[in-house]
Formats: C-alpha cells, sequence, structure tokens
C-alpha cells in the first residue's frame, strides 16, 4: 500500500513565519518527522502532497529526492482526491501536522486494515487531558472522538473507525499550544509508550 503525506495547507492559525509542514518541533521539521515514520513503516511508496500554498515545503522535500504530487491547494479533500488519482487504490493518508507519529504506529494501522476505508481517531477526553486542541468531533459507539489525521481510503467497501488510546496519534500542532505540547513528549515518547499497543482496541 502506498501512502501520501497531506501538506498542502497554510496553517493560519499556528501563526508561525513558515509554512506549517516546516514548523519545526523539538528541533525537527513535521514533515520530515511524518515522512520518516512512514518510510521506516511497511508502506511501500511514500508520496507527499504540497500545494502552490506550501512551495517552500515542496522545495525542502524534493531537495531530499521525497517523490511529490502537486496538487491545487484548494482545501484537503479537494487536495486529497487530485493526489489519490496518481496513486494506487487503497492508499494510507497522514497529515502533517502529527511530529510525534512512529513506524510502528503506522504499521498498527496497516494490521487493523481488512478492506475498505479505515479512518482513525482518539477519545476527545484524550485530547483534553494532554490540553491540546480540536476542531470537530463525533460519536463512536457511545464516545466522543477525534479525527487523528491519518486514515486509510479506497473507493468502495465498508467504512470502519478505530479508536487508538496512544497519545501520540493526539497531538495535532494547529496552534502553538499543540506544538509545546508535543515538544515536552517527542523526546521521551518511545520510551513512554513502548508498551502502547495494549492501549488500543479495534
Amino acid at each position: 500500500m502506498d501512502a501520501l503525506v497531506m501538506c498542502g495547507g497554510r496553517g493560519t492559525r499556528l501563526d508561525a513565519p513558515v509554512e506549517k509542514p516546516l514548523f519545526e518541533v523539538a528541533g525537527r521539521p513535521m514533515i520530515e518527522q511524518v515522512y520518516t515514520a512512514l518510510a521506516d513503516s511497511s508502506v511501500d511508496t511514500v508520496y507527499a502532497a504540497p500545494s502552490p500554498q506550501t512551495p517552500e515545503t515542496r522545495a525542502f522535500l524534493e531537495s531530499r529526492s521525497v517523490r511529490c504530487i502537486e496538487t491545487p491547494g484548494d482545501g484537503y479533500v479537494a487536495d486529497l482526491n487530485a493526489a489519490r488519482s496518481q496513486v494506487s487504490d487503497p492508499v494510507l493518508t497522514a497529515a502533517a501536522d502529527l511530529p510525534l507519529l512512529a513506524s510502528d504506529l503506522v504499521d498498527r494501522v496497516l494490521s487493523n486494515h481488512d478492506g475498505g476505508s479505515l479512518s482513525l481517531a482518539v477519545p476527545r477526553a484524550l485530547k483534553e487531558v494532554l490540553g491540546v486542541s480540536y476542531d470537530r468531533s463525533f460519536d463512536h459507539e457511545g464516545q466522543t472522538v477525534v479525527p487523528a489525521g491519518i486514515n486509510i481510503v479506497a473507493d468502495g467497501g465498508k467504512e470502519a473507525t478505530h479508536v487508538s488510546y496512544d497519545a501520540r496519534l493526539a497531538v495535532n500542532v494547529n496552534r502553538r499550544g499543540d506544538a509545546a505540547v508535543a515538544g515536552m513528549l517527542l523526546p521521551t515518547s518511545e520510551e513512554n509508550w513502548e508498551n502502547s499497543e495494549d492501549g488500543d482496541r479495534p
């Protein structure tokens, strides 16, 4: 299965002097952390999907020989559809604002996929405990959850939701406060959550 890193958004809420994917957490651009997590996982090929709104991100990626698929910059859904038209179906998609993403998490997503589309979510309560922001939530089997920013997308077939209790999937950096939380967690993330698989459930 191929993977797409979605990195075409302006990220105005972050109020940073650089494009959002290039914003550094613990001294490393977020796009680099996400790309590395995918490249070190079991996915076949990793593509990045910048847009006209993120030219510096594209230049950064191309300087590192990352395969890029240009998208129109018309919003996440439009950009995703444009990128998906150039890769095989199904495809794993990940937002570029997940600086705690790691290869073991990606492989866990792949292991939970048994056809169709799979959406990853985390409990809203976990977001609130960590003190990070979220834009929307929804009910899943009696629990309020928030999209995690990593999914497997396919045309047709069933649609499933997997709820993860792993804090690394709960930190999307949309605001400076989110970045501060990520920066505190990143240096110790591997030792803190090396046994976190026990906390997941389908």
